[in-house]
């Protein structure tokens, strides 16, 4: 199964109007970052190597509302850090949600039990919950023991008070194909997990864990295995059918990371989510000052691994978009 329907048809207008306005490229999605502290120190994260100082950084909401606006993305994922450690990030997801955008807020779940009665359920938002797999694979994945278990009861009692409930996996060459079935297995049939996100693992230049990265033929074998027979249909995953398609090796894609800007407390970061090569201060200088065709797989050598969704899944949406037969696919989940 794909993305909602309600996500979908949604993307669906706005991909039309940007079609009709002649724009080459355009926001899909924000990955707003409005703080680098944690309460995590996981081990394919390089967000908490900032210094102190910036590790002590807070973004207003004023300023994090006006980056959502000038960019213009219909749907917003605030990230970090963990997000619940901003003391007012529940005023920021209330001012978006009153903008009409698709809020996602990403945690590690921690906090969520303390901080849960600040925020009410909508239909345009949802948590995202980062889980690495199962009980002792997540803990190894957070360096924390215990947290599996904590993740688990957060989404319990956030799914009992009547929000909706997403997760994040991200997979490493320490994974097997039967590691991906058991975890989306477990978030599908017994957590329940409204739709869950799955992504290889990219190599942050400064993340802990340096040596277990996945290549492309890595991820494609993982993922044709974890996705045969049927498997990948039953499950809840936020993704078009032609970006697991893509992560089977089935098609290829190129990136078109500047679908997914990031904006954190630096300003605009470029290319992408998961690269820095510098910062700007405006969403139209990031777009018309970086030379997206010399980032991707084949073009710059940090790309050569990365078949991460914040990359490709863009571009499998606009495919997915401009053809009548794929956006038929990607309605019945097939």
């Amino acid at each position: 199964m794909s993305m909602p329907l309600r996500q979908s048809v949604r993307l669906g207008g706005y991909l039309m109007k940007q079609k009709l306005l002649r724009r080459e490229k355009f926001p899909i999605l924000l990955e707003l970052e409005p703080l680098y502290a944690c309460n995590l120190k996981c081990a394919g994260c390089g967000k908490i190597q900032q210094t102190h100082d910036w590790l002590k950084k807070r973004m207003s909401v004023e300023q994090a509302v006006a980056a959502v606006e000038e960019c213009g993305a219909p749907m917003v994922s605030i990230a970090g850090g963990e997000p619940l450690m901003h003391k007012e990030i529940d005023e920021i997801v209330r001012q978006l949600l009153a903008r009409n955008k698709i809020v996602f807020l990403c945690t590690n779940a921690v906090l969520m039990p303390k901080h849960l009665h600040k925020f009410k359920p909508h239909k345009n938002f949802a948590w995202m919950v980062h889980i690495d797999g199962l009980r002792e694979r997540h803990d190894q994945s957070v360096c924390k023991d215990g947290v599996f278990d904590e993740a688990v009861a957060a989404i319990k009692q956030a799914q009992e008070a009547g929000f909706r409930v997403m997760t994040n996996t991200t997979f490493f060459d320490t994974d097997s194909p039967q590691d991906v079935i058991d975890v989306l297995d477990y978030l599908n049939d017994d957590l329940h997990i409204d739709n869950m996100q799955i992504s290889p693992g990219f190599a942050y230049e400064k993340a802990p864990d340096q040596e277990h990265w996945l290549g492309p033929e890595e991820t494609r074998q993982l993922f044709r295995k974890a996705f045969a027979d049927g498997r990948r249909k039953k499950w809840r995953l936020n993704h078009s059918p032609l970006f697991l398609d893509f992560l089977e090796g089935r098609v290829d894609f190129d990136c078109t990371a500047w679908a997914i800007p990031l904006y954190s407390l630096k300003g605009w970061q470029r290319p992408c989510y998961l690269m820095d090569d510098g910062y700007v201060a405006t969403y139209r200088e990031l777009l018309d000052d970086t030379d997206w065709d010399s980032y991707g797989r084949g073009k710059d050598p940090r790309c050569a691994n990365c078949m991460a969704h914040c990359g490709y899944e863009p571009t499998a949406v606009v495919a997915t978009m401009g053809s009548l037969r794929q956006s038929l696919r990607a309605a019945v989940g097939a």
